[in-house]
């Protein structure tokens, strides 16, 4: 089994919103990275401009002292112990976020006559209110990947519905139904009605190849109804004679067998080559419990060679709308191959609810190989005498006429064949 499929929305869906949430971390990430880099630039300007105010005022009044206030502190460090620990020993520069006295501060320092001067700025506030504004931008970021979601969903959703409208159709095509059509609406994309155009054209020419089959083969079919029936009554009239001789009358026999499985085939054929609204009309009422008794002695003689029983259990009455001539070759055909591939022991026909003919036979039983290819209609039927029209015929019946064949087999044990006629 191939592995499940994703839907077209749903990988437009997820690369759109990956597309989206991808867009907005680079957006948040560049923000970032830009206030960081302008916050470095406004601490190195204000910072700058403060220590060139107090050695202007250092310059003009050596005596000039200089007191700290909560927000704003100055060292000097021609004294390395008045300089705070996370300044010692710094290059010149401006260090942001650094804890001096339990207090966060950004600082300057600055190498003046060959010592190292640091003016440092409480930002306790200002961090307090980065951190805020840091969560409200991602609060906003949040809220809009998730409108964002919800738009893209709206909009993937309409973008596509077309696509999966004209899905639905083809999947509700039937293979038995003519002039079948596929609609676009006047909101399709042009890329949409290329394919239903093509589409359209497609089942147009496969109506008519199915028509000309279907009038080859009721022609050929009608054609080959008078030559079969004058070998069949030429036969039976042959086998009327008397005193003819029993290799003679073996042939005969052989040539009625034939021509019973060829006036079996056409009617087959004529099925096949009917509308099956029109075949409906034309079905009878088909009593299966009185039906098939006669269907199984037609076919005891087929087990004269062979150690083989054929037995009739469970028929209940049980009635079903059908052409009685195909009732008669499907159920006649599914016993001959069960006959033709039993050696010895008991074939079972049973009939259940709803209009269930189940044949069971002792036979070798078939490999899964084998099932997989009658399912594929390329196993064929055919006995040594020549009779049946083949299972793959039959599987077509079957699908014409809405009834279902199934086989189950244990290789070895038999096979269980099921036909069920009820719709």
């Amino acid at each position: 089994m191939s592995a499940k499929r994703s839907g077209l929305r749903r990988r437009i869906l997820l690369g759109l919103l990956g597309y989206v949430v991808v867009l907005t971390i680079a957006v948040v990430m560049h923000g970032f990275i830009v206030n960081e880099h302008a916050e470095s630039l406004v601490w190195q300007t204000l910072l700058d401009s403060e220590m060139d105010h107090l050695l202007e005022l250092h310059e003009r009044d050596p005596t000039f002292p200089w007191t700290n206030t909560e927000s704003l502190a100055f060292y000097d460090g021609h004294i390395p112990e008045d300089m705070p620990p996370p300044l010692r020993g710094v290059p010149p520069g401006v260090y942001d976020e650094i804890m001096i006295d339990g207090v966060e501060r950004v600082a300057l320092v600055r190498e003046v006559d060959g010592r190292p001067l640091a003016l440092a700025l409480d930002i306790t506030d200002l961090e307090e209110r980065e951190f805020d504004m840091g969560l409200t931008v991602i609060g906003s970021a949040v809220t809009l990947v998730g409108l964002l979601c919800i738009a893209i969903a709206w909009s993937v959703n309409r973008l596509v519905k077309p696509l999966r409208d004209m899905a639905q159709s083809i999947a509700a095509l039937r293979p038995d139904q003519a002039g079948q059509r596929i609609v676009t609406p006047d909101t399709a994309s042009a890329e949409l009605v290329v394919i239903a155009d093509a589409l359209n054209d497609y089942l147009q020419r496969n109506d008519r190849f199915v028509e000309r089959e279907r009038v080859f083969i009721d022609s050929a079919s009608h054609e080959l109804r008078t030559p079969v029936a004058v070998i069949a009554g030429a036969s039976e009239i042959a086998l009327q004679q008397p005193h003819l001789p029993e290799p003679a009358r073996g042939q005969l026999l052989r040539i009625q067998r034939t021509a019973r499985g060829v006036e079996e085939l056409v009617s087959l054929l004529l099925v096949l080559a009917k509308d099956p609204a029109r075949l409906a009309r034309s079905s009878d009422h088909v009593a299966l419990d009185e039906l098939i008794p006669g269907i199984v002695e037609d076919h005891r003689h087929l087990t004269r060679d062979k150690d083989l029983q054929l037995d009739i259990v469970g028929l209940r009455p049980c009635e079903i709308v059908a052409p009685l001539p195909i009732v008669q070759v499907a159920i006649g055909n599914l016993l001959r191959n069960a006959i033709e591939h039993s050696d010895r022991g008991r074939i079972t026909i049973r009939l259940e609810a709803p209009a269930t003919v189940i044949i069971e036979d002792p036979g070798h039983g078939m490999t899964p190989e084998e099932i997989a290819q009658i399912y594929a209609r390329v196993a064929r039927g055919g006995g040594r005498d020549g009779g049946g029209i083949g299972l793959d015929l039959i599987s077509r019946l079957c699908e014409h006429l809405g009834w279902r064949l199934d086989f189950a087999s244990d290789e070895g044990r038999g096979t269980t064949t099921t036909l069920r006629m009820a719709s």
